[in-house]
């Protein structure tokens, strides 16, 4: 499998990243998914402090136990729960996150993550606390690299612009390109994007055409045009997993499009559909069945 370099970090992942909320709880099956997607050459795997309040990380930590130095693995920051409570709370002040690393350090069984990420962020944060949070992080060698996982332009703009960071993770796909307007200032910045939703929750998979029917919409869509422009993907290719994987890993601004898997099955379906070949001819009559829409709100 192809690499990439996120951003101007020195950190190569794979054209194809796993993200690993979705694993099952039982740690042989979990292991199972982890052993698939390494032998397939997939190097970087991503989870988050929130996942199940925590437990996602000690399931990955438990599954990726001994082949630490085969893997890019990332993590994020910023939800806190707070024990006792439901829900969660944001906090992305320094002394949460100098906190958090720690906790996640020991689920991950790990002594260094490789890309730290604010799970979130809004204009009322103290950006310049929270940078400073990862900058020190990152100076005492606790994380090699950090980054941004969020939708809101302003928000990535301003931490882009005052940071080293090097990622922004945002919900990219053929049916949600909402982000494509922000990937040139992206770039500028030395930063690379992760991708999450790239399968669009399945209606970029062989099940489109049946679970587009019991949603009320995607992105900026609603229900109407959805179901149009679901239908019309699927009526121009038999091979719609394959086109969406793709789509996404066109773009050069792309370091990594991550995929979820709950079974080792649902993994092979993706690495098979990576594989294939797209003639790039019907990748950009196809893409321009999907309409280029933009935020509304939260723009710089």
């Amino acid at each position: 499998m192809k690499k990439r370099e996120i951003g101007n970090s020195g950190i190569y992942v794979s054209e194809l990243g796993l993200g690993c909320m979705s694993f099952p709880d039982d740690l042989e099956e979990a292991k199972s998914i982890v052993d698939a997607a390494i032998h397939a050459g997939i190097n970087f795997f991503d989870t988050a402090d929130l996942y199940a309040a925590g437990k996602n990380e000690s399931l990955v930590g438990e599954a990726l136990k001994g082949r630490r130095d085969e893997i890019i693995l990332a993590t994020k920051v910023g939800n806190r729960v707070i024990p006792g409570e439901d829900g969660w709370v944001w906090d992305a002040s320094k002394t949460y996150i100098m906190e958090a690393v720690k906790d996640s350090l020991r689920r991950l069984g790990t002594d260094y993550i490789d890309l730290y990420q604010l799970h979130g962020g809004t204009m009322e944060d103290d950006v310049t606390e929270t940078i400073e949070a990862f900058e020190a992080l990152k100076k005492e060698g606790v994380i090699r690299q950090y980054g941004i996982s969020s939708i809101r332009p302003n928000v990535i703009e301003r931490f882009l612009t005052n940071s080293s960071a090097v990622s922004v993770m945002m919900q990219y796909s053929l049916l949600d390109r909402r982000p494509e307007e922000w990937f040139p200032m992206i770039r500028e910045a030395g930063a690379s994007v992760i991708t999450r939703g790239t399968l669009a929750k399945g209606l970029l998979t062989n099940e489109g055409t049946s679970r587009v029917e019991k949603m009320d919409g995607f992105g900026a869509h609603d229900a109407e045009s959805l179901k149009q422009t679901v239908k019309q993907v699927h009526e121009a290719t038999a091979e719609v997993h394959a086109l969406a994987l793709s789509f996404n890993l066109k773009e050069d601004a792309v370091a990594s499009a991550l995929i979820g898997a709950s079974s080792k099955n649902q993994l092979l379906d993706s690495i098979v559909s990576y594989e294939q070949v797209m003639d790039q001819s019907e990748l950009d009559s196809i893409s321009k069945l999907s309409k280029m829409h933009q935020y509304i709100d939260h723009r710089p």
